[in-house]
């Protein structure tokens, strides 16, 4: 059976090679017509191209304007940046011809027109007088190593034949012009008559005639395609270059057949291998299938390790649990694969105790990696391994997979720590702390009014005006408090800010304004950077109020340990590259910590002892929903740098800011 599979497989194989080389073949087949109507209609692009410009300049002739001269510069022109037009004629109505370009006296290597020009072109005149229409001549040799053919233009004048416009073409630039070279490198291309015979021709030497002016393509390697216009039994015949692959083919062949004979030798010499083996397993299945039984039926990882540590036995318990095959394992000392290479050092102390034979009697905890890249817990109990001798051997270790169990420990304190979080939620909702903490300012200030107004009364000193004045910003600042309780409920439930045209340069103004008691309090004194006529930006007022007034406050309260000749605070807006505005408000405090900078911007995160921890949060939300984005940055010297950005309005194009303080 082996035999006559071997010779089966040897038939398949020829007949593999026979489609493969009926379909190589066909493929190359296919190619060459796919080619070969390229360059047809590459070469009839060119042609085209070449016969509009004649055109144009026919219909130029055909004006009472025309001046001779102004056409035979045209008619030069043409010659000169068209590799393909031999020459141009302007002949009269009775044939005659009044303008040659270029003149004979001007190719002396050309020579005056063959015999046959006149006769190939009287021809193509009188169909193009008779219809109207373009007319092509038969092909004619037009000197003494070229071939071509005309392609004539009606003129006409007031309804009344002119004469002709005479573009004659050659074929052999018309192959060296319009034939690239990779075609050439794998193509030979003749253009031949109705009788076969070659008019021109391009391949790797680019030798005309190559083949014999009246030598027949061979079909098999060759396609044939008419060439029309000019037509005239024009064709183009491509025959592609033969290709190396036959001796290829044979060297493959010869390479089968000896590697099939290797196969015939291989098997028969595995054969009587084999039958030898056979023999000796069966000696072995019996106590091997008892052995293995034992090692399937335990579900706990055992491994089994020599005294100097390497590996000598796993179980498919062990196996199954770390991922790892027993042939990766055993054999291997220390860093073992299943070990975690940040826990390294810690699994290496564990192991110089374990040969050391002070292994914990309770186990050893251990995280280990498996093969596919997942960890799990494991606890293990290492023993002495003695042998039948008596003999201490190396260690005998029992894992346990505790991934489980260590899974429950966790869950049951995540959801410890969740109801905690839950209560804290409850107690301190989005909506109360954040109007807590937005009504502070505008509350702040409105006790602040009350109190002055008390005093000015109390004191029967004061001026109607200036107390009406401060009941009018009491009254500015409850209307503030209203809106923000508005604003600050529609933001809470994720509705849209009220958007509309807004001065940062204002909101800046106003919020140094309100700041203003609390920095001369604290002896922080407010640079304020910012022109009136910077562009306007689409915001909530209140809201862009509430985020300025935020960052201003933790700048004066970060300063509280700097001291005074040094508490500056500079709030600053620039526009950028791309055309918003950046406010820089910069402090000169000490500065925020790294451990805490990623957890800034998160809810209830806060440093300071009585803070809520959600001013940055609510900050960042109202800057993102205005488009915008808001980060820190150290400042150079020392402290911090709250910067946000604010898309601005299409129509508003930014000034250079002012400097003011």
């Amino acid at each position: 059976m082996p035999i006559v599979a071997m010779v089966l497989v040897v038939v398949l194989l020829g007949a593999f090679l026979w489609l493969l080389q009926r379909n190589e073949r066909d493929e190359q087949a296919l190619e060459l017509i796919k080619d070969a109507l390229w360059i047809e209609q590459n070469m009839r692009f060119q042609l085209t191209s070449d016969e509009d410009k004649l055109e144009r300049l026919a219909e130029g002739l055909g004006r009472e304007t025309a001046d001779v001269r102004q056409v035979a510069d045209m008619a030069h022109l043409i010659v000169n940046t068209n590799p393909a037009i031999e020459r141009v004629l302007w002949l009269d109505a009775q044939g005659g011809a009044r303008l040659v370009e270029p003149p004979a006296e001007a190719t002396p290597e050309s020579g005056p027109e063959p015999d046959e020009a006149p006769s190939a072109r009287a021809d193509a005149f009188r169909i193009a007088r008779s219809s109207g229409l373009r007319a092509y001549g038969t092909p004619y040799r037009i000197d003494a190593t070229d071939v071509g053919f005309d392609v004539v233009f009606p003129l006409y004048r007031n309804g009344s034949f002119a004469g002709a416009l005479v573009g004659v073409f050659s074929f052999e630039a018309m192959l060296t012009h319009h034939v690239p070279w990779w075609f050439a490198q794998r193509y030979q291309l003749e253009i031949t008559d109705v009788r076969g015979s070659v008019l021109g021709a391009k391949s790797r030497l680019s030798v005309i005639g190559s083949t014999g002016l009246d030598s027949a393509p061979d079909p098999a390697r060759s396609h044939v395609i008419p060439f029309d216009p000019p037509g005239h039994g024009v064709s183009l015949v491509v025959t592609a270059y033969p290709s190396d692959s036959n001796a290829t083919r044979t060297i493959l062949v010869v390479a089968i057949f000896g590697l099939t004979g290797s196969a015939l030798w291989s098997l028969w010499s595995l054969r009587r291998h084999i039958a030898g083996r056979l023999r000796a397993e069966e000696a072995l299945r019996a106590e091997h299938a008892f052995r293995k039984a034992m090692e399937d039926s335990l579900t706990v990882g055992m491994r089994a390790r020599d005294l100097d540590g390497r590996i000598t036995y796993v179980n498919p318990a062990f196996c199954r649990m770390v991922g790892w095959p027993a042939d990766a394992m055993v054999g291997r000392g220390p860093p073992m694969p299943y070990w975690l290479p940040e826990d390294l050092d810690r699994a290496e102390a564990a192991f110089r105790e374990v040969l050391a034979g002070r292994a914990p009697e309770s186990g050893l905890e251990m995280r280990f990696r498996r093969a596919n890249g997942e960890r799990f817990d494991a606890l293990i109990y290492e023993a002495p391994l003695i042998d039948a001798n008596g003999r201490h051997t190396g260690w005998m270790g029992s894992v346990l997979d505790i991934t489980e169990r260590k899974k429950a420990e966790d869950l049951a304190r995540q959801q410890q720590e969740r109801l905690q979080q839950t209560s804290r939620l409850i107690t301190m909702g989005e909506m109360a702390s954040t109007l807590a903490h937005e009504l502070n300012q505008p509350l702040s200030a409105i006790a602040s009014y009350c109190t002055g107004c008390l005093n000015r009364l109390r004191s029967d000193r004061f001026d109607t005006q200036e107390v009406a004045a401060a009941l009018d910003k009491l009254a500015a600042q409850a209307r503030r408090a209203g809106l923000i309780v508005r604003r600050v409920h529609d933001f809470v439930r994720k509705s849209e800010p009220n958007v509309a045209p807004c001065s940062l340069a204002e909101v800046l103004e106003d919020c140094v304004g309100l700041m203003g008691a609390d920095a001369v309090r604290l002896g922080v004194r407010v640079e304020l950077s910012a022109s009136a006529d910077l562009p306007l930006v689409a915001g909530d007022r209140i809201l862009l109020q509430q985020v300025v007034l935020n960052l201003m406050r933790n700048g004066i309260e970060a300063m509280a340990k700097t001291p005074r000749a040094e508490r500056r605070l500079s709030v600053t807006v620039t526009t950028t590259e791309d055309g918003a505005l950046l406010t820089d408000i910069r402090d000169r405090g000490c500065g925020i910590a790294p451990e805490i900078a990623d957890g800034l911007f998160s809810p209830f995160f806060t440093t300071k002892s009585e803070g809520m921890g959600m001013g940055l949060n609510i900050c960042r939300s109202i800057v993102e929903h205005h488009h915008g984005r808001l980060w820190f940055e150290a400042a150079p010297g020392g402290g911090s740098r709250f910067l946000f950005t604010l898309p601005v309005l299409p129509n508003s194009m930014p000034i250079p800011p002012v400097e003011t303080v």
